[in-house]
């Protein structure tokens, strides 16, 4: 699983992948390429929200409070830690317990994606814009960049 994010003219836009040891069944239309990784071997590349699992994880990281995952690579038999040039923010959430699983993709408007849960309504934004980091959501800055854009925003519905 990979979300870039990328500019494309004016546009700011959160690009979710995820990698595929062979071809998932019932996603035909969200698969962008099948490639050759120079270790892995065949992969096929999906958009990863299309893919339930990459939902269920960005629910987790919005509600959770948690951040950006830590690169690491191997450096002569060590590993080391890569300091990331993105800062991601999850929005957080109480010591209650949370579903953060069974979110099915209500709405594809294009420029955001709305998936619904028992409990929540996740909007995941394609098209990024700047603003106040969401109470319960996901957002990044990076140098030069203070203002959040807004990745995802979560709303209970309870």
């Amino acid at each position: 699983m990979e979300i870039h994010i990328a500019k494309a003219g004016d546009l700011l836009l959160q690009v979710p992948l995820t990698y595929r040891d062979r071809p998932l069944a019932g996603t035909e239309d969200g698969l962008i390429v099948e490639m050759e990784h120079s270790v892995l071997g065949t992969r096929w590349v999906y958009d990863g929200l299309g893919n339930p699992l990459l939902i269920t994880m960005f629910a987790a990281v919005s509600m959770t409070g948690q951040g950006e995952a830590l690169g690491m690579v191997d450096d002569d038999g060590r590993w080391v830690i890569v300091p990331a040039n993105v800062r991601i923010q999850g929005g957080g959430w109480s010591k209650e317990r949370i579903p953060i699983d069974g979110f099915a993709m209500e709405e594809d408007e294009g420029e955001f994606v709305t998936f619904r849960n028992d409990r929540f309504e996740m909007i995941v934004r394609r098209h990024l814009h700047f603003g106040t980091r969401p109470e319960i959501g996901l957002s990044a800055t990076w140098e030069g960049q203070t203002t959040p854009v807004i990745l995802a925003e979560v709303v209970d519905r309870a």
